[in-house]
């Protein structure tokens, strides 16, 4: 099914969306009970699966407040694990259609662009309420028939600091969040359900290293096809683009999500008063705010020496580079010309050492839009590119 006419609704909502700092509801809406796993998980046992359920509760999915969906979720702890390889838990949220569909339905598994660092910001805290941004996004997919996992990332909404862009971590957490849908019981997907990836900014980077890790980590995984834009995939050149620019705070959310991932790197040594008190509220605000209090700042503003030009630094964030491994299955990359976030010249780049890698992608060049723009404008693209890895259809590359 390819879908064309809500493309005008899905702006205007996701633009309101994005407006609105993303919190957490004081009150329960109506069809939403009582969350039965506050007690988070602080670690996952030695011996449980990567993507084994570790708490499930019923929740809801609402893409604008008290917006009808014909859906059900639940909101999930599950096993995954970190960069480095250790047991960990995130949280996430499966949303199945209840369309009357009895047969075997498609997986997406999805994550968000930047929301924050802040448990709050977590998508699982948000969607059952309608103050999630993206959620008019992935609505499109539900609206297919597909059932839809959202991940929360690493520390996002569970213990510890969200390790924001910290590639590996993001990548395992969206596999593992494939695996504990497909291992709900209640969603009702078989185990050979097939599986669509999607993201886009630092879902576009998680969305990418799911793609390359998906044939290692996680090869059960009956994965179809990877729709991922605005990628991220040299952070050492996104933050020399945005350093002393209005998006300059994500250099300063990245340093503490490298930081909280790789403790050794000691960012706060390395920060002046002032760096201390703006990293310190970043932890704990969504991008509205973060984003606000970090621009056309520097990094020599905020800092007594420059933490980049350090050689375990660079190593750690070289750790997070894309473009080494061809993922094993198709991919459709898109990325905006005019992207003043992530300049268009990383993504063409990445383009390039997965095609020299064998890769199996379309890459599609945004000629008129911005960096947010482009996941608004691209979603039905990518839905629609989606459908036809899932009908069977032939991809057409374009390396």
């Amino acid at each position: 099914m390819r879908i064309r006419s809500s493309a005008l609704a899905a702006v205007a909502a996701l633009a309101l969306s994005a407006a609105i700092p993303t919190t957490t509801a004081q009150a329960q809406p109506q069809d939403q009970p009582q969350d039965q796993a506050q007690a988070r998980p602080q670690a996952a046992e030695a011996a449980a699966r990567p993507g084994d359920i570790v708490s499930s509760a019923p929740s809801a999915f609402h893409p604008l407040p008290g917006q009808p969906t014909n859906t059900k979720a639940w909101k999930i702890h599950y096993n995954s694990t970190t960069a480095d390889g250790a047991p960990n838990v995130v949280s996430g949220t499966v949303i199945v259609p209840q369309d009357g569909r009895t047969g075997p339905r498609p997986l997406i598994t999805y994550a968000v662009g930047t929301v924050g660092m802040g448990d709050s910001c977590a998508p699982s805290n948000n969607l059952p309420y309608g103050t999630a941004m993206e959620a008019n996004l992935i609505q499109q997919y539900t609206l297919r028939g597909w059932a839809v996992v959202v991940t929360d990332y690493e520390g996002l909404g569970t213990p510890g600091v969200h390790t924001y862009t910290v590639g590996p971590s993001a990548g395992h957490a969206m596999l593992d969040a494939a695996r504990a849908a497909i291992r709900l019981p209640e969603a009702g997907l078989p185990a050979d359900t097939p599986v669509g990836i999607v993201g886009y900014s630092q879902g576009g980077q998680a969305s990418s290293w799911a793609a390359e890790l998906q044939g290692s980590y996680a090869p059960e995984l009956r994965v179809k096809g990877t729709a991922t834009g605005g990628v991220p995939a040299d952070l050492l050149k996104v933050a020399d683009f945005n350093d002393g620019s209005y998006g300059s705070g994500l250099i300063f959310m990245a340093a503490a999500g490298q930081d909280a991932a790789f403790p050794e790197l000691k960012l706060d040594s390395y920060l002046n008063p002032a760096g201390k008190l703006l990293v310190g509220a970043m932890k704990d605000n969504c991008v509205a705010i973060d984003a606000i209090a970090g621009s056309f700042k520097r990094i020599s503003d905020l800092t007594t020496r420059n933490p980049l030009a350090q050689p375990d630094w660079q190593a750690r964030l070289n750790r997070s580079k894309l473009g080494r491994t061809a993922p094993a299955a198709p991919v459709f990359q898109y990325h905006a010309l005019a992207d003043e976030l992530i300049p268009y010249s990383v993504g063409s780049r990445l383009r390039s050492d997965w095609c020299a890698r064998g890769a199996n992608l379309e890459f599609d060049t945004i000629w008129i839009g911005e960096h947010v723009s482009g996941v608004i404008t691209q979603s039905l693209a990518a839905g629609n590119w989606l459908a036809d890895r899932f009908a069977g259809r032939t991809p057409r590359p374009n390396c």
